[in-house]
């Protein structure tokens, strides 16, 4: 699978141009994350905030940019509706990714980010299992597999239906999914494992053989990372880690770019 959908990727840049504000003279900045992009443009949001579309009941009445959105329109690059932001979201569910994240604490700039990759496995197991949910209820289990206060009302709708456990504000997303996925060793095995454990066993690996090769190293991880990663995941993920171990100084590279050997790093 994609890591993530061309044509929302399109949606959410042509969101940009459409609601830029011009006369701030700034620039339109997509930043591309091993894990996410950032989109972000100029000019606070125009009218209402996020929310108020997500659920696609919502059509704006003005537009910053007038003329600019009506040539867009004309030329399908965006809804005539307003039901940009739905539509995004929707195919993150699709996906089974997180919902995208609005952040307005910068008044003057718009950024929202998109997610590419899971966040927490028995979150998309739900999403999975759960065809059917409604999309308040998925926009509020992505609240608690991010870590995010919840409201009363989400807390009871998601209790009831048996998708959350544990008490206010530590809620995780519930084990009880499980059942739908045969057993509960099944579930425990999609689960993520710490990356403090990932980076141990290369350590260890390093320290006992003295160096590696990528190939190696995939052979060491690549069947203990969780189930729910596909393959290029899995290997996105592997790189990640390598990353994480040589920019904190704790392996280096002895061969090339291409064709790289890691070794743990001399200590002086």
């Amino acid at each position: 699978m994609a890591k993530y959908d061309q044509k929302i990727v399109l949606e959410a840049l042509h969101n940009c141009i459409a609601h830029q504000d011009y006369p701030r003279l700034g620039r339109i900045v997509v930043t591309e994350l091993p894990d996410q992009l950032v989109f972000e443009n100029e000019g606070s949001f125009f009218e209402g905030l996020p929310a108020d579309y997500l659920i696609g009941h919502k059509t704006p009445r003005r537009y910053r940019n007038p003329f600019l959105a009506q040539a867009m329109v004309e030329l399908n690059m965006i809804d005539t509706m307003g039901y940009g932001i739905h539509e995004i979201y929707a195919s993150q569910v699709r996906r089974f990714l997180p919902m995208p994240d609005y952040d307005l604490s910068n008044l003057g700039a718009v950024k929202m980010i998109l997610h590419g990759r899971i966040v927490d496995p028995a979150y998309s197991r739900v999403l999975m299992q759960r065809t059917d949910l409604p999309l308040l209820d998925v926009i509020a289990l992505d609240r608690v597999q991010k870590g995010l206060p919840l409201e009363d009302d989400a807390v009871r709708r998601l209790k009831r239906a048996k998708l959350i456990d544990g008490r206010k504000p530590h809620f995780h997303v519930s084990a009880a999914i499980a059942s739908a996925a045969d057993t509960k060793s099944a579930y425990i095995k999609t689960r993520a494992l710490d990356d403090n454990y990932y980076r141990k066993l290369v350590t260890e690996y390093l320290e006992k053989f003295g160096s590696a090769t990528r190939q190696e190293i995939n052979g060491l991880l690549l069947d203990k990372l969780s189930g729910a990663f596909d393959a290029h995941q899995r290997e996105t993920k592997i790189g990640n880690l390598l990353t994480s171990l040589r920019e904190n100084g704790v392996i280096t590279n002895a061969g090339t770019r291409k064709t790289p050997v890691w070794r743990l790093t001399k200590k002086e």
